[in-house]
Parts: C-alpha cells; sequence; structure tokens
C-alpha cells in the first residue's frame, strides 16, 4: 500500500512517519522546498521526543519520502491524509482554505480510486466541502473517477505522539462506504494486531468526535482551575481535593492538575471553533463559552500574584527569571502559550525578564522578539533576580539546587505557576513561595497528607 501525507507539520509529520514505520510506503508533501530539503536529511521543523531519529531511519529505509508536488505521487497512491493547518479566523472559526487548496490539488491530479481523509482538525462539515471541491475539479477536467472522502481525527499529545499513534488507545474513522471502511481497515492494521480498537463511524460524527474530546478536556482543566482558585480564598489545598475526586473512577486523576492555564495548538483553536459552528447554527455552548472566559483569565493569575506581592507602582525595574516558555513540557511549541499572555503583562509594567526553556527558546524569539533576555541555563537566569517564576514544568525544574538558587536570586521569591517545587523544603530555606490554588503561607505540616485506609 501507498499513501501521501499532504503536510508536515505536527500532525502530517507524526502521521507519515508512524506509518513509514510499521512498513507502508508513505510521501510526505509539502509547498515550502527548503522545510523539504532539510527533513530528506532528517532535520525536522517540531520538537518531538523519539521523531528525528524514526525520519532518519524510514528515509534511509526508502519507505519515508518527500516532496512539494503532490501530482508525481498520486499516480498510485490509495489513501491521501489532509493534514494542513487549520488556524482560527478572527471569530473563531477554523480557516479552512488550505484544506480545500489540498482537495482541489486531488481532484485536478488524481487518476483512480482514492481515498481522501481529513486528518486536520476540521469542522463538522468539511468533509463535504471537501467532496465538493474533489468532483468540482473532476468536471471540469472532464474526468469520471471514483472516490472517498473519510474522517480520521488525531489524537496525539505533544511531547507524547509516537507512543500515542503507535499505540493508540482508539482509532476513530468515519467513512460512507464499505469500500473506504475496507481501505482504512487495511491500512490500520498493524496497529490493530494488539487489540488497540478501531471505531468505524459516520463522517460528521467523526468530526465531532475530535471536538467533544478536546472540548471535554479543556472543561477538565478550566474546572479544576476555577476550583483552585476557589480553594485558595478559602483555605483549601486544591491539590488535596484534587486526589480526593481524582480517585472517583467517574472523574479520574487527568487533566485535573491546577495551573496557569491551557494553550497548544489544539484545545484553544477547537473551543473556539466549537463555540463558532454552534453560533452558526443559532446555539450558544454555555459551558464552553465559560471555559476559554476561565482559561483566559487563569494565565493572567501568576501576574497578579506578583503585582500583588509587589505593587504595580513597584514592578518598574524588577528582574524576574522564568523557567519554562512552552504551552508544556516535552515540545517546543509556543501556540497559544501561557508565557505568552505572563510576559507580556510584565513588560507593560516595567519588568526586566531573563527566561529559560529547554527547547523552546527559538520559537519564542520569533513570537517575543528581543523584548527578553534568553539564557542557555536554568540557574543563569536567577542571578540578581527578585523573583522567579516557573510557568512550564519541565522535569529538570522539579528538583532544583535550593541553594545555589538562594545564592544567586536577590530575593528568595518563587510564584510557581504549576505547583511542581517541593513546599516543605522552600519553607525549611525561608523561600517565599507562592503557587496556584493554596496559600503556602497558611499551610500547616505536609501537602502530602492524604491517607488511603
Amino acid at each position: 500500500m501507498k499513501i501521501v501525507v499532504v503536510g508536515t507539520g505536527y500532525v502530517g509529520l507524526v502521521t507519515g512517519t508512524c506509518f513509514a514505520e510499521v512498513g507502508i510506503d508513505t510521501t510526505c508533501i509539502d509547498i515550502d522546498q527548503k522545510k523539504i530539503d532539510k527533513l530528506r536529511v532528517g532535520e525536522i521543523p517540531i520538537f518531538e521526543p523519539g521523531l528525528e531519529e524514526m525520519v532518519k531511519r524510514n528515509t534511509q529505509k526508502k519507505r519515508l519520502h518527500f516532496e512539494t508536488d503532490i501530482a508525481k505521487v498520486l499516480d498510485d497512491a490509495e489513501v491521501v491524509f489532509i493534514a494542513v493547518g487549520t488556524p482560527p479566523d478572527e471569530d473563531g472559526s477554523a480557516d479552512l482554505k488550505h484544506v480545500l487548496n489540498v482537495a482541489k490539488d486531488i481532484g485536478n491530479h488524481m487518476s483512480s480510486y482514492t481515498v481522501v481523509v481529513t486528518k486536520s482538525t476540521v469542522p463538522v462539515g468539511t468533509a463535504k466541502k471537501v467532496n465538493e471541491a474533489i468532483q468540482k475539479q473532476l468536471e471540469i477536467r472532464g474526468e469520471d473517477i471514483s472516490f472517498d472522502v473519510a474522517s480520521n481525527p488525531e489524537f496525539l499529545k505533544e511531547g507524547a505522539a509516537i507512543e500515542d499513534f503507535m499505540k493508540p488507545d482508539r482509532i476513530v474513522v468515519g467513512v460512507e462506504s464499505d469500500e473506504a471502511k475496507h481501505t482504512m481497515k487495511q491500512l490500520y492494521k498493524p496497529f490493530m494486531l494488539n487489540g488497540h480498537p478501531i471505531i468505524f463511524m459516520d463522517v460528521p460524527s467523526a468530526e465531532m468526535t475530535k471536538y467533544a474530546a478536546n472540548a471535554m478536556l479543556a472543561t477538565k482543566i478550566s474546572f479544576m482551575n476555577d476550583i483552585a482558585n476557589l480553594c485558595e480564598i478559602l483555605g483549601a489545598n486544591v491539590n488535596l481535593v484534587r486526589k480526593g475526586i481524582g480517585s472517583d473512577p467517574r472523574i479520574g486523576s487527568r487533566f485535573i492538575y491546577p495551573g496557569i492555564g491551557y494553550g497548544g495548538s489544539c484545545f484553544p483553536k477547537d473551543v473556539k471553533a466549537l463555540i463558532k459552528t454552534a453560533e452558526e447554527n443559532d446555539y450558544k455552548m454555555r459551558v464552553l463559552e465559560a471555559v476559554e472566559s476561565v482559561n483566559e483569565h487563569q494565565k493572567t493569575i501568576l501576574y497578579q500574584k506578583v503585582e500583588n506581592h509587589f505593587g504595580r507602582e513597584n514592578l518598574k525595574g524588577k528582574k524576574i527569571a522564568i523557567w519554562g516558555l512552552s504551552f508544556k513540557p516535552q515540545t517546543n511549541d509556543m501556540r497559544e502559550a501561557p508565557s505568552v499572555v505572563l510576559i507580556k503583562r510584565l513588560l507593560e509594567a516595567g519588568c526586566k525578564i531573563a527566561a529559560y526553556d529547554p527547547v523552546a527558546k527559538e520559537e519564542a524569539r520569533e513570537m517575543l522578539g528581543d523584548s527578553i533576555e534568553y539564557k542557555s541555563d536554568q540557574y543563569e537566569v536567577l542571578i540578581n533576580a527578585d523573583c522567579l517564576l516557573i510557568v512550564t514544568e519541565w522535569s529538570e525544574f522539579r528538583f532544583p539546587n535550593y541553594r545555589v538558587m538562594e545564592k544567586l536570586m536577590a530575593q528568595k521569591l518563587i510564584f510557581d505557576g504549576r505547583n511542581i517545587l517541593d513546599i516543605e523544603k522552600l519553607k525549611s530555606l525561608s523561600f517565599n513561595y507562592h503557587c496556584i490554588g493554596l496559600n503556602a503561607h497558611k499551610l500547616n505540616g505536609s501537602l502530602e497528607l492524604v491517607e488511603v485506609m
């Protein structure tokens, strides 16, 4: 079987590479020649653990190919994945121009039956538009070639995408014909051998499944952040509350960690798009509107803590150290990162900022320019810092050398936006510590108070 994946962004590159890994002849297409040239020699544009090695291995084995011209590879392709970006428009709706442009290219060059699969996250009804775009080009050509359009949403977590693709907890495929179902079943057969389920459904339901999944996870995060803020006001410990509710199997322990808001390429965009889709159909997604509102507010929480401590009038000239810039660990993705909102607020207040992130320095520089200093070491940013802000929960930040920290910092003051540090250790060293969902200065005893009898 030969397949084509159009788009070499996060989803497209992971998808194409993982299919090649199980022996499927795969060609990835992108219009950016420089990007394709780099991919051919194993240089990848994103940070994803394990991906670079897999790209190099499959390129050397000649199972993975990179091209710019889709016309060259459509002749013998049985499946074509559309995995291009769907950025949000100003009104929050998904911009489908890239998806539909690919559909037109397919219609212009296909020569035999093909299953065209939307892998990009797209609103319900997009497959129908893709179908119409392909059919229109075939009619212009005067060709009568059969094809199917299927929906196969991705459920990849940045930082664990290879594992998610190779060992999926479910594969969702929307189809409208037995032939398309058979083709997709054959394609995913290597991934089903270990019992990973493939769920076939109609195309609109598959399109909705992706949005519903991300919206639910975003809801859990915003709900927990709201609870955390109330815990702090009332004197409760959100970490203990989280353990208490997370043990309920109806709720579960995942996505209920308090913090400074979600970001990335999926949750913010998909929540906005689902709200917009509802508006276009005269319906209000009241819960999701609240989810988005809570998240936007939560991105300002750490700044508010800093302002409350120093006073707005005293922030000018303060040196702020920041650990973590990417929206989550194990990725260099800066899209909708809470760090950007935080840093802009601090700069507006006149602060001087030095930041460190293990992999996202260049991506941050593209968004923030030289308005802040970028350091290559987590301790270098602490020199003469008036406070430290922990923004991303990279593993290397969890057990820092506190003795080194207190020697470097002008003030022993930490604002932990991810609740990852040892509060008892910090207390013993007389650090002034602020985190999310609990008032650290009013707590007695350890955070780990839970006893299971």
